[in-house]
């Protein structure tokens, strides 16, 4: 995945988990995620599997597409 993409996806996934008024803490709850890699997602310093970008767009209840655009 290229830096721009992990970018995007990033500063979508802040957006989208700020509008649902959600903490980070209480995403990764919510995903059953450790609470560092949501932080590091929204950070541009991972990559990410296309099960958890589904799961992440399910939970935020937007389209996995509009995560990366």
């Amino acid at each position: 995945m290229s830096q721009e993409i992990r970018d995007k996806l990033a500063k979508n996934i802040s957006k989208y988990r700020t509008k649902k008024n959600l903490k980070r803490e209480e995403l990764s709850l919510l995903l059953g995620f450790d609470n560092s890699y949501i932080s590091k997602l929204e950070k541009s310093r991972i990559n990410i599997t296309i099960d958890k970008l589904e799961k992440i767009a399910k939970h935020l209840e937007v389209d996995c597409y509009l995560l990366l655009k």
